[in-house]
């Protein structure tokens, strides 16, 4: 099959070309791989002392490139300058917490003396794990993998989504500033149909999926014919339930900012919220109250809060969920229509006497639009945000923490928050269930997806 010698980067802000990216000959890629699995060979028996050293002068290398990595984003996917460079310090830390993590989650698993016999698991690396990002946080999606699999001794073979190449290339540039043996990192620039020769040829030993849950099922079923064990990071319906007794304003001012971060796209975004209906109608008026503070325009001026979204068919999606709700019933209080002028923008739009007929409150938006439903119980709530065939993320807002524990553990999702949304603690585990994915990234149980388990049985008698 041959491939397009090269791919335009269009700058969704103002739709211009700003650059091309020439694809990996399928003859480098077989070239990079061979260099990859002999520089694995030697890596693996590399302390991990040595390896946290080398993983801590990636960080203060890729510390000095923020402000051009922060500028690549924002002209790649269309992210507000300074939540690029908020991207960059948060990725830093998130490496640094794996660093930290490494030592202890990587030693050996010692059982209980018994006599005559020495008995553990060794944390052994897989080999070459392939890890192909999403484009929505190019950098968070990807140091998830990166970085823990280098420092379980693994190498490292990133495809990075179509709209941010760069990504990739930014790891790899980094770690060549450090003493990290060569060829153990490596970027390419593939279609889809190479990344699945190279999963069915079974040249990697481990795949790292973060997409659309149709995307996830393809790779899936790639690597299920191989038998090859994979992470699934997939989508996310996220919901919030807001009880009468929570922290009026904080509540209001962190849902608003959870749901249109990032225009909204993130996995972990906050795409529906249940209401008290007590509460309803004061709440939806300070929401719409806080939502018109946020300024749509464009992303490298320091003051927007909002900019483009990264693709024109999210745009037309979010024309699709809106149009459909309303015209089932629904009202939109703010936003709801794109503005004129070039540009992927579509403004927060806030939806109210929704329901879970509509797409907006079943389907991932993926984009800056909210819908809001007043609910007469807790039962009613836990029910409503488990009905959906997602896993990923949902909170709770009360001032009664044990309350919203309780709440909390009725939730359905990988993660569940009390009085918080769309944030990543990197010392939590990071999973999806349902649709939202399978497997784990970051915390120390992260580095076991990244190693498989080796049990030494030693009798250390023989005599009689």
């Amino acid at each position: 099959m041959s491939e397009a010698p090269e791919w335009k980067l269009v700058n969704p802000a103002t739709e211009q070309v700003f650059g091309t990216i020439s694809s990996t000959p399928d003859s480098e890629i077989e070239s990079i791989l061979s260099r990859m699995r002999a520089a694995q060979q030697e890596w693996r028996d590399v302390p991990v002392e040595q390896r946290v050293e080398i993983c801590r002068q990636f960080i203060d290398v890729f510390r000095t490139m923020k402000e051009t990595v922060a500028l690549d984003i924002t002209r790649q996917m269309g992210k507000p300058l300074n939540q690029s460079r908020r991207e960059v310090d948060t990725m830093l830390d998130r490496a640094a917490t794996m660093v930290r993590l490494a030592s202890k989650a990587l030693q050996d698993d010692l059982l209980p003396p018994k006599e005559g016999f020495r008995l553990f698991i060794r944390h052994e690396p897989l080999g070459i794990v392939l890890d192909i990002p999403a484009w929505n946080y190019p950098l968070l999606i990807a140091v998830n993998v990166i970085v823990p699999a280098l420092l379980a001794g693994n190498a490292v073979l990133i495809k990075h989504a179509r709209l941010t190449p760069l990504g990739g290339d930014a790891f790899v540039e980094a770690f060549r500033s450090t003493i990290l043996p060569a060829d153990l990192v490596a970027s390419i620039h593939v279609r889809h149909e190479t990344i699945r020769r190279l999963i069915e040829a079974r040249k990697v030993d481990f795949v790292s999926f973060t997409g659309s849950v149709e995307g996830g099922r393809q790779v899936y079923q790639w690597a299920s014919s191989q038998l090859l064990d994979m992470g699934l990071e997939l989508g996310g319906k996220d919901a919030a339930f807001v009880r009468e007794d929570a922290n009026f304003a904080f509540t209001v001012e962190n849902l608003v900012d959870g749901a249109f971060y990032n225009a909204g796209q993130s996995c972990c975004a906050v795409e529906r919220i249940y209401v008290m209906r007590s509460l309803f109608s004061r709440f939806v008026d300070a929401y719409v109250a806080e939502v018109a503070k946020y300024k749509v325009g464009d992303p490298e001026d320091e003051t927007t809060t909002v900019g483009p979204l990264a693709q024109r068919s999210t745009v037309e999606f979010m024309e699709f969920q809106v149009g459909q709700a309303v015209d089932r019933g629904a009202k939109v209080l703010i936003g709801g229509r794109r503005p004129p002028g070039p540009g992927y923008f579509y403004p927060p739009t806030v939806l109210v006497n929704v329901d879970h007929s509509m797409s907006v409150m079943m389907q991932e938006s993926f984009g800056p639009v909210i819908g809001i439903m007043p609910v007469e119980s807790e039962d009613e709530a836990v029910r409503l945000m488990n009905e959906s065939p997602y896993g990923l993320t949902g909170s709770i807002w009360t001032e009664d923490i044990a309350r919203g524990e309780m709440l909390a553990d009725r939730t359905n999702a990988g993660t569940v928050y009390v009085n918080r949304c769309d944030y990543l603690d990197p010392e939590l585990a990071w999973v999806g269930i349902k649709d939202s994915g399978h497997g784990c990234t970051l915390s120390h149980l992260g580095f076991l997806y990244l190693t498989r388990p080796k049990s030494f049985h030693l009798r250390t008698r023989t005599g009689k």
